[in-house]
Parts: structure tokens; C-alpha cells; sequence
């Protein structure tokens, strides 16, 4: 009878477990598509306001990160912006930048290029309010930030629970926040929330009114498009440093991570076709 000593069936074991590890690692991303991915996370604002929330939104992604193993990359320095840096990322996050956040045009241009590409783009609260002089950078987001009403607890409606990014969204989400209005509206973007206007106090009612427009009850507050090649995911939610600790919004914006991660089918740079920051769209 063979015998097989205890040392050898563990080194016959590990040489299996080794050969199928590109197997079992493949697995784990479809699994979980954030899993073994690399994202820039991007804090830069330029000259006005600047949130408080910035390092707590950071510290949430870092966690998430840790939790859901994808390495995050955390950055204020524009010089990040060049090609061969992005693409070492599997999507971009900028979290409550606010008005000029490139040094350059080139910058802006390698930025551009990386969307072109097929990279992807998720922004948080006030990304809205960022690089507002950049026409395409404005219809890559959806709009521009024009106004908010004051910090106060109101509804957001999911409008869109099916979408993979709203799971374990509530229906009817009653918040302490800002709700964000903008200009400019891109008629690509496709709304997975909205603020319920109803729902704010009304004492503001008229400039809510004003800054509504054509929109009745519901605004948008969180929304998605693929744009120019590349995939771009924005919630206008999360004004509060508390808020990245509150397990439904840490959800909300993990959920939104995940997404992101789902949509990343690699870097393609002969798609990149555009020559300056302001070429007409393709």
C-alpha cells in the first residue's frame, strides 16, 4: 500500500492551491468587483469653501477599503493628473471638491483622456461645485452646483431600486442634509434618487421654487451615466462629517463604490481621441 507522508500531500496540496489561485482570484472580483482594485481618492478644493467632511469621508473609504479589499490612494496634489499615473486606477473619487481643483490644462486634458479611456469617475457632495469655468467637465458630472437649501432633515425617494447601486437603499430615505440644486443639467445623467421638495421647511419655499425650475416635487440627488467612454456615478448626499459614519449612508456610498468597480472593463487609450481640454464632444 502507498503511503503518502503528511509533508508531501501539504507541499502536493499547496502546489494545487497555487495553480488555481488566478482561478480563485477571478472568482473573488466577480464575486465582489471591488475586490484587488485600486482607486485615487481626490480631496483638492480650490479657492472658497471648503467641508469639514473631507477627512471623514476619506477615513470611511479607507475603511471600506480595508473591509472590502481594494486599495485606496488618497491625494490633494494635482500632479497626480498625467497618464501614466491614472492609469494605475481603476476609478477616480473626488469627495466635497469645490471649485478649481486642476493647476493646469494638461492636467485637465490627462483627466479628460482617462474618461475617454473607459475610466471612471464617482463624486461626492459637492463635486458639483467643482471646476465650474469647464464646460466638458460639467456635463461629464451633470450639472453645476447653483444653490442649496439649509442643513435639515428631509426625504429622498429611491427612484431606481433595482439599480445595482441602490441595494440596501431605503425607499424613503429621511435624513438630516443639504439638498443640492444645480444648473446646466446634462440630459444624459439618470436619476436613481431625488430629493422629495415637499419634505424641506418651508420658509425657503420660494428660493426652492426659484431653483427647482421646470422640476415639480422631485429633484435629482443621485444619479449615473456613461459618458464619453468612460462611467460616472454622483450623490449630492453627505454634507456632514457624521454622516460617513451612519451605517445606511456608509452603505450608500459603498454600493456606489461597488458599482463603479463593475463598470471598469480596462483601460482603452486609442479611444482617447480628445487633443485639449475643450474639444467638442464625440
Amino acid at each position: 500500500m502507498l503511503r503518502i507522508s503528511p509533508i508531501r500531500l501539504f507541499g502536493v496540496f499547496l502546489l494545487v492551491l497555487i495553480s488555481f489561485s488566478p482561478v480563485l482570484a477571478e472568482i473573488s472580483r466577480k464575486l465582489d468587483p471591488l475586490n484587488g482594485i485600486q482607486i485615487l481618492v481626490y480631496t483638492k478644493n480650490g479657492k472658497g469653501f471648503v467641508h469639514d467632511n473631507i477627512p471623514s469621508a476619506v477615513a470611511s473609504i479607507q475603511a471600506m477599503g480595508q473591509a472590502n479589499q481594494f486599495k485606496v490612494v488618497v491625494s490633494d496634489d494635482p500632479a497626480v493628473f498625467t497618464e501614466s499615473n491614472l492609469k494605475k486606477y481603476h476609478f477616480l473619487v473626488f469627495t466635497s471638491t469645490n471649485n478649481d481643483v486642476f493647476d493646469t490644462d494638461d492636467q485637465r486634458l490627462a483627466f479628460r483622456r482617462y474618461i475617454e479611456a473607459g475610466g471612471g469617475f464617482l463624486g461626492v457632495h459637492s463635486v458639483t461645485g467643482t471646476e465650474r469655468n469647464w464646460k466638458w467637465f460639467k456635463m461629464m458630472i451633470g450639472e453645476t452646483f447653483s444653490w442649496h437649501a439649509k442643513f435639515q432633515k428631509f426625504a429622498v425617494k429611491n427612484m431606481d431600486p433595482k439599480h445595482p447601486s441602490m441595494e440596501g437603499v431605503p425607499m424613503r430615505w429621511e435624513r438630516e442634509d443639504e439638498c443640492y440644486f444645480g444648473k446646466e443639467l446634462y440630459p444624459g445623467i439618470k436619476v436613481l434618487m431625488a430629493h422629495e421638495l415637499s419634505s424641506l421647511q418651508p420658509d425657503q419655499k420660494e428660493t426652492i421654487d426659484k431653483n427647482a425650475g421646470s422640476y415639480a416635487n422631485y429633484y435629482p440627488a443621485v444619479w449615473y451615466q456613461d459618458f464619453e467612454g468612460g462611467h460616472v456615478w454622483i450623490t449630492t448626499l453627505g454634507h456632514s462629517k457624521e454622516s460617513y459614519a451612519e451605517p445606511v449612508y456608509q452603505n450608500h456610498l459603498l454600493q456606489g463604490l461597488r458599482y463603479m468597480a463593475s463598470k471598469y472593463k480596462g483601460l482603452n487609450y486609442a479611444n482617447a481621441k480628445s487633443i485639449t481640454k475643450d474639444d467638442p464632444l464625440k
